[in-house]
C-alpha cells in the first residue's frame, strides 16, 4: 500500500488529526509518483537490453557460437539483429518521451492520457520481445534443420526405415516445449518488473479519474 492510500485511511479514522489535502496537493503527489514509475520503466528497459548484450558477448567463442558459425546463418541473424536493435531503440525513445511528457504535465487530463500511452507502449514492448523470440527461434530451427550435417545424416538414415515423420515431430515438439518454458519464464520476469510498475501506474490512473469526477 502506498502513502496516498495510507493517508486516505487515516483521514477516514480521524479527520481532525490530519489536514485535508487540496486537489492540487493530491495531484502533485500522483504526478510525482507517476513520473518516477515511468522513469524506472525506462531504466529497466535499458538494463534488460544491457543484460542480453552482455550475454551475447559471453557466448562469443563458446560451443554455441561455434555451432552457429558452422551453420553459416549470418544472412539470417544479421538482418534479425538489425531489426531488433532498430525497434528496441524506438521503444527506448518512447519510454524516454513518455517520462519527459509526464514530468512536464501540468493538468490531470493530460497526465491521464500520458499514463494510458505509457501502458500501451509497455504492452507493445513486451509483445514485440516475445513475438521476436518465437519467430527467431522457429526461423533458426528451420534453417538448422536443413543445413545441420548431423540432422541431415539422421534424416537420411530415418528415410530408410520410414522414420522421417518421427524426427520432424520430435523437433517441433521439443522446440515448442522449450519456447513455452522460456516464454513462461520471461512473462514471469516481465510481471515482476514492468507488471508491478504498471499496477502502481494503474492505481495512479484510478485516483486521477476520481479527481476528474
Amino acid at each position: 500500500m502506498d502513502e496516498l492510500e495510507l493517508l486516505k485511511k487515516d483521514w477516514k479514522k480521524d479527520t481532525t488529526k490530519y489536514p485535508q489535502l487540496t486537489y492540487k496537493e493530491i495531484y502533485t503527489m500522483i504526478h510525482a509518483k507517476s513520473s518516477n514509475i515511468v522513469k524506472w520503466i525506462f531504466i529497466i528497459s535499458l538494463l534488460e537490453f544491457g543484460f542480453w548484450l552482455i550475454i551475447s558477448v559471453i557466448l562469443k567463442g563458446t560451443s554455441i557460437s561455434e555451432k552457429m558459425n558452422d551453420l553459416d546463418i549470418d544472412h539470417i541473424l544479421i538482418p534479425l539483429t538489425i531489426i531488433s536493435y532498430v525497434v528496441l531503440v524506438y521503444f527506448f525513445y518512447q519510454f524516454y518521451i513518455n517520462h519527459k511528457n509526464i514530468s512536464a504535465t501540468d493538468n490531470s487530463k493530460t497526465l491521464i492520457e500520458n499514463i494510458l500511452k505509457t501502458r500501451q507502449t509497455v504492452k507493445q514492448y513486451v509483445i514485440f520481445n516475445l513475438a521476436f523470440l518465437v519467430i527467431g527461434t522457429f526461423l533458426g530451427a528451420a534453417y538448422g534443420f536443413k543445413h545441420d550435417p548431423i540432422v541431415t545424416e539422421q534424416l537420411q538414415a530415418a528415410s530408410l526405415n520410414g522414420g522421417v515423420f518421427q524426427i520432424y515431430a520430435g523437433v517441433i515438439v521439443a522446440t515448442i516445449a522449450l519456447l513455452a518454458i522460456v516464454v513462461g519464464l520471461l512473462l514471469f520476469i516481465y510481471w515482476l518488473t514492468y507488471g508491478l510498475l504498471l499496477k502502481r501506474l494503474n492505481r495512479n490512473y484510478t485516483e486521477l479519474k476520481k479527481l476528474e469526477v
